[in-house]
Formats: C-alpha cells, sequence, structure tokens
C-alpha cells in the first residue's frame, strides 16, 4: 500500500479461509485490520463478500456471510454481497473444484461488482 499508493482497494476474501476452518473471529479480525491498513494508507475499500459451500450447513454457511455484512455495516464500506452471484449454477464456469470460477464467469463477475466499483472510480477522478 505505501508502495503502490492505490487510490481504491477492492478487498475479496474467498471461501479458503473458511475451508481451512480458521476461527470466524479471526477471520473478521484479519479482514477489519486490512480495512483499516487500507484507510490508514488513504484507500477506500470495495469489499468483496463470498459464501462458503452448502455442504458446511446453514448455520456456518450464514455465519461467515455474516463477517462479510457486519463489516461492511461497522466499517461502513460498500459491500458486494457474493462475488459469484449468478456464476455457481452455471455449467462450466466453475471448474471441476467447484469453487474456482472459469474464464467464462468473468464477465458475469464484472456485473456483480461493477455498479459498486463505478461509484468509487468516479470520486477518485474528480
Amino acid at each position: 500500500l505505501q508502495r503502490f499508493r492505490p487510490s481504491i482497494l477492492i478487498l475479496e476474501l474467498g471461501s479458503n479461509d473458511g475451508l481451512r476452518g480458521l476461527d470466524f473471529g479471526t477471520i473478521r479480525g484479519n479482514l477489519a485490520s486490512m480495512i483499516d491498513l487500507a484507510r490508514d494508507n488513504g484507500c477506500r475499500v470495495l469489499l468483496i463478500g463470498m459464501h462458503m459451500p452448502p455442504n458446511f450447513g446453514k448455520a456456518f454457511t450464514e455465519r461467515f456471510h455474516a463477517i462479510f455484512t457486519g463489516l461492511s455495516q461497522d466499517k461502513a464500506v460498500p459491500l458486494v454481497p457474493f462475488l459469484l452471484e449468478g456464476v455457481v449454477d452455471r455449467p462450466g464456469w466453475l471448474q471441476e473444484d467447484r469453487l474456482h470460477p472459469t474464464a467464462l464467469a468473468q464477465p458475469r463477475m464484472l456485473e456483480n461488482v461493477w455498479p459498486l466499483l463505478q461509484p468509487l472510480l468516479q470520486r477518485i477522478s474528480k
């Protein structure tokens, strides 16, 4: 951050931390620290939400997603609720691991992010 001095930080945490069984408090704390560090360095932050695969159970997946919604509210940062909205149910849009998107999914992911990213870009261009 200090070296490149970005104006905007797009912060996205995949499901790996949840899949590895990291404590929800640790995940939330790590993300909160990254948001604070970005702001301390003059960045606007766009937080990108993620969901866990449904086979982890409803309670687990809801608690994981609540990390993002809670941080968005607590830190007053815009949130894309789910980067892979409209992707996970499309054949060929996820790799064989059913977690990571393919090139086919990229335009849809842009559609998910652009409505919140565009206003941030417009603010810094003034």
